[in-house]
């Protein structure tokens, strides 16, 4: 005799109290607190949302209420970020509050936190803080131009940890911010971002000076980088062995990130323009001479004859 039996199907009320039995289950204690998956998606949630809404407030607070005032793009910056470290803080402990935690459970959790700080995070903790002197001081800020250690080039982005530098070659270099508070940093563009470049130019001797100096001024005057004012520059630097040396100082802006380029542009315009005055460059010439085991070396100039030395 066969009996029949019916599969008995859970209606939705117990399907939904079994998901309540689930999501109350506490799968950890954090001291007197049972955190259960309710508990944990509310604080992922809650999370989540912090780090959005502090973003907007940030974004809110640096493009729309700090433009009303008198500091400048990398002054509201900084104060942006400051002000979200604080925000998120503050954010973090009330979610903690509100998720039914108590923070005073968190203090054997600090402790081994600050031990690990101690002993194998100073370097992360170092940077951090420099992060904030940075942003505080501002040293340096994005789009400076600067040298630290062997690293030039443009500062595009500066993080709690680390700053981005961009070198000529538009590779990124992640700097350390401890860098910028131990070591010496040359900004280029701290106080002005005015530059001047320094190009040393050797002619022979009998060249006369003021036609030297004339057409070194004309070769800055051709090149649209260099700025009218302050005015380009010659100075007679010195009676070289084989040259009369030269130095044209030119002032530039425009250029600032691009050093060898506007070099380059100078020393292109010089050389046409000493060769449209008859100027010409010298290189060294020496006749070495032999004779009874002593060496005598002549050095020969273009105009002027030539010096012995023995």
């Amino acid at each position: 005799m066969l009996v029949s039996r019916r599969l008995s199907v859970p209606s939705p009320e117990q399907w939904w109290e079994r998901f309540e039995r689930v999501l109350e289950y506490p799968f950890l204690r954090v001291g007197k607190t049972e955190v259960t998956l309710e508990k944990a998606a509310l604080l992922i949630v809650s999370v989540v949302l912090l780090f959005w809404i502090v973003s907007v407030l940030r974004r809110w607070l640096v493009e729309r209420v700090l433009t009303r005032s008198q500091m400048d793009i990398h002054a509201r910056r900084a104060t942006g970020t400051l002000l979200g470290y604080v925000l998120l803080l503050v954010g973090f402990m009330i979610i903690l509050q509100t998720a039914g935690i108590d923070l005073t459970t968190l203090n054997v959790l600090a402790g081994a936190v600050g031990v690990g700080i101690g002993l194998g995070l100073q370097e992360v903790a170092n940077n951090f803080i420099s992060g904030l002197i940075i942003l505080f001081e501002r040293p340096v800020k994005v789009g400076d131009r600067i040298i630290v250690g062997d690293v030039e080039g443009q500062v595009t982005e500066i993080r709690a940890r680390s700053t981005t530098v961009v070198t000529n070659d538009n590779i990124a270099i992640i700097v350390p911010n401890s860098k910028f508070v131990t070591e010496n940093v040359i900004n280029w563009s701290y106080t002005d971002p005015r530059i001047r470049f320094r190009i040393p130019v050797g002619v022979s001797y009998g060249s006369d000076p003021e036609d030297v100096k004339r057409a070194l001024l004309e070769a800055a005057a051709e090149v649209e980088d260099a700025l009218p004012d302050p005015a380009p520059t010659v100075a007679f630097i010195d009676f070289g062995d084989s040259a009369l040396n030269f130095q044209l100082r030119a002032w530039t802006t425009t250029m600032l990130n691009n050093k060898s380029g506007f070099v380059s542009k100078l020393n292109f315009a010089i050389h046409r323009k000493l060769g449209e005055h008859g100027i010409s460059v010298p290189f060294p010439q020496r006749d070495l001479h032999i004779k009874d085991g002593r060496v005598r070396v002549v050095v020969e100039r273009d105009d002027d004859g030539g010096a012995t030395q023995e």
